[in-house]
């Protein structure tokens, strides 16, 4: 078989592949993240003047609400078993994608710097969008200040990076690189999905989150290691979570209009 007969035969079956695995994991999130952006902009008032909440509370009593933080948490990662499951079988694993322990150092030296490069400018992205009108407020935590809350975050944040970094970055490139895509369109595609699924935000966060899709892709392309960008999008989201969760009122007035 020619290597032009292996792509007619490859791209129908990733393609059908990858539209599986984002339909049950973040492709899903983009489009339930489109209507919510949609309802708040008919809502009948500024989208500035409407708040956008994370990691809510699910139950007012608080050990079911940790039961089903704890399995919302759980379940939000099979979609990565199941994009190493089929990984797998190209022998592609988490070593393949830079999920090891080999370069601590490295991982954590590039991941602070990375979260840091982007978590500066970040903030003032979503205080000029907020500005601006195109951006909803942001209430990162939700939960009532139990004993388990930062730890409930702190797995959240750590969850959140695993899903669309293994997902997003790892998985979607190392297949559409199969399918001979030009780099340039594997790039934007990365992007745009990382944009979309947090158009719940607004368009800043859309603008934001896409920006940080070409970085982590370009970063992927370049290092074959993900662990990195887990530790920089972990870094990102605990400081968010917790930050919100734990500092007084009076320190998170600028996030709102």
């Amino acid at each position: 078989m020619t290597v032009e007969e292996q792509q007619q035969t490859i791209r129908p079956r990733y393609g059908a592949e990858i539209t599986i695995v984002l339909l049950l994991s973040l492709g899903q999130s983009a489009v339930y993240s489109i209507v919510s952006l949609i309802a708040k902009l008919t809502a009948g008032k500024p989208l500035a003047q409407q708040t956008t909440t994370l990691n809510p509370t699910v139950s007012p009593r608080p050990y079911l609400d940790l039961t089903y933080q704890t399995l919302g948490i759980f379940f939000a990662l099979i979609p990565v078993a199941l994009a190493f499951f089929l990984l797998a079988k190209d022998r592609i694993g988490p070593r393949e994608l830079g999920i090891d322990y080999r370069r601590p150092g490295y991982d954590i030296g590039w991941g602070a710097g990375l979260a840091a490069g982007i978590g500066l400018p970040g903030l003032l992205l979503v205080y000029a969008a907020l500005q601006l009108g195109i951006n909803a407020q942001i209430r990162p935590s939700g939960l009532e200040p139990y004993w388990w809350s930062v730890p409930v975050l702190i797995l959240s944040a750590i969850q959140n990076s695993i899903v669309e970094e293994v997902i997003v970055v790892g998985y979607l490139i190392t297949r559409l690189r199969t399918m001979e895509l030009p780099l340039v369109q594997i790039i934007a595609l990365s992007a745009v999905l990382r944009g979309s699924y947090h158009l719940y935000q607004g368009f800043g966060g859309f603008i934001g989150n896409a920006i940080m899709g070409v970085v982590f892709a370009l970063f992927f392309l370049r290092t074959k290691r993900l662990m990195p960008l887990i530790v920089a999008h972990s870094l990102l989201d605990i400081v968010a979570f917790v930050g919100y969760q734990l500092l007084p009122d009076s320190w998170l007035s600028w996030l709102s209009v």
